[in-house]
């Protein structure tokens, strides 16, 4: 195939495309979504991938961490962010017990994200020890990009948020997962909280992108949670992220003004009332 096949006729981001951007040293840029109206502003900004994240859990509906989200849950915000996407690349984040039960559930559920939620793609979390029912998924046409190092769903086997590669043994895991990911035909993995040099030496043995999130600059690409990245969640801020706005801000000013509009009666005026 040409070239030209890295991309739809209509300018939409594919798998493919991911490939070509990595063999052509063209940086991958991702963030999160889990709205209609946020979808549709990353997409018309240009942005390469939208993931719809299980940290949803999180930084929308307040949980501690992302295990309580449900497939129902994400169907729902995939079907809302598809809706404003043109161009992008949409991936659904497989929620914790959504594919670990059974290869046939985890295909069903993967298969939901395509056919309800209209993503383009699914991410499950995990190493070399997923990598058969990865192959098995991607045999059936459901195209996965892989997570490793820190995976949030483990939590709970971890005890705390971890910074991945500092032994040998941590290293070496991840290297043989990251071949292995790539042998079962992920298109893209994630690396989160991996030491730099260490995701920069994975980015290098694979020919399939790297994403980081906390992994350094030497990934193919990168991802954040839109709600970090806009200063908009404020319960906690990873040392990974770079702040680009203070929405928080922004509308606890709008609120304030609102308030204090109502109150003096001065909203609604003459220009907002019906005549």
């Amino acid at each position: 195939m040409s070239d030209q096949t890295s991309h739809k006729p209509d300018g939409r981001v594919t798998t493919r495309s991911l490939k070509r951007f990595k063999k052509d040293g063209k940086k991958i840029t991702m963030l999160t979504a889990y709205d209609y109206p946020t979808a549709k502003i990353l997409d018309s900004s240009g942005i390469d991938c939208i993931l719809i994240g299980d940290t949803a859990g999180v930084v929308v509906a307040g949980n501690e961490n992302t295990l309580p989200v449900t497939m129902d849950e994400m169907i729902f915000l995939t079907k809302a962010v598809s809706r404003g996407v043109k161009k992008a690349l949409l991936v659904g984040d497989m929620p914790f017990m959504s594919f670990q039960v059974s290869e046939a559930e985890a295909i069903r559920n993967a298969g939901r994200f395509l056919k309800e939620g209209a993503a383009a793609a699914v991410k499950l979390e995990g190493g070399s020890e997923i990598a058969p029912l990865i192959l098995k998924m991607v045999d059936f046409g459901i195209p996965v990009m892989g997570h490793i190092g820190l995976t949030p769903q483990s939590i709970n086997k971890f005890g705390a948020h971890l910074i991945f590669g500092k032994t040998e043994k941590q290293k070496n895991y991840l290297l043989q997962s990251a071949r292995a990911l790539q042998d079962a035909g992920c298109f893209a993995m994630v690396l989160e909280s991996v030491l730099p040099d260490v995701a920069g030496e994975i980015t290098e043995s694979v020919s399939i992108p790297t994403i980081g999130i906390g992994a350094g600059p030497h990934c193919d690409g990168q991802v954040l949670v839109i709600s970090d990245m806009i200063g908009l969640f404020e319960d906690f801020k990873p040392k990974f992220v770079r702040t680009y706005a203070d929405v928080a801000g922004i509308i606890r000013k709008a609120v304030s003004e609102y308030i204090r509009d109502v109150e003096k009666g001065d909203f609604p005026g003459e220009k907002e009332s019906y005549g």
